[in-house]
């Protein structure tokens, strides 16, 4: 089973503290929850995908990296680390890169694509759900709050999945997400 595959909704979409209403993951010990209710993925970073993959071009397309929601105007480089943004009527919140399980690799039949997801850092990020609303296709994403803009989701990325950084820089990392979440 897998939830990986997602398709475009022409209709407005509630949002629990849980997740998009109706959407579903096949393993909650590794995906959803509250920690990872929405997992967001920058529409720009296809145009690589399809270059790096081109006999996968029919699958790179929004959702076909199982994001629930595909954003255009930002990527893994300009959003930070407990970022809250409002999206409809909802307020989410920055937790989180992805870190590519084994079913990213079944989805295309390929194991070089987890691989290649941490390698190039075109991971996406996931939000945590504030307030529960509503979202559309075409809403603006509104930041409301950045409270650590030195931490972009690359940079986390390097830090928890890359395991790269100095010792200066683990002990900040450290130090913000052992913070409460600012909401």
């Amino acid at each position: 089973m897998s939830g990986f595959v997602k398709r475009a909704v022409p209709d407005p979409i509630e949002v629990s503290l849980t997740g998009l209403v109706g959407d579903e993951q096949a393993d909650l010990r590794v995906h959803g929850g509250p920690e990872k209710a929405v997992y967001a993925y920058a529409q720009s970073r296809y145009e690589a995908w399809q270059a790096a993959f081109p006999h996968y071009t029919a699958l790179l397309v929004p959702g076909g990296l199982g994001e629930n929601l595909t954003i255009s105007g930002c990527d893994e480089t300009t959003v930070c680390l407990n970022d809250i943004v409002q999206i409809g009527t909802c307020l989410l919140q920055v937790s989180q890169p992805r870190q590519p399980c084994f079913k990213f690799a079944l989805r295309f039949n390929d194991p070089r694509m987890p691989q290649a997801m941490v390698r190039n850092g075109y991971c996406g990020w996931y939000y945590r759900v504030l307030a529960p609303g509503r979202l559309s296709a075409g809403d603006t994403v509104s930041l409301q709050e950045r409270p650590h803009p030195l931490w972009p989701i690359d940079r986390v990325n390097r830090q928890i999945i890359q395991r790269r950084g100095t010792p200066a820089e683990k002990s900040e990392f450290a130090a913000i997400t052992k913070a409460p979440h600012q909401s």
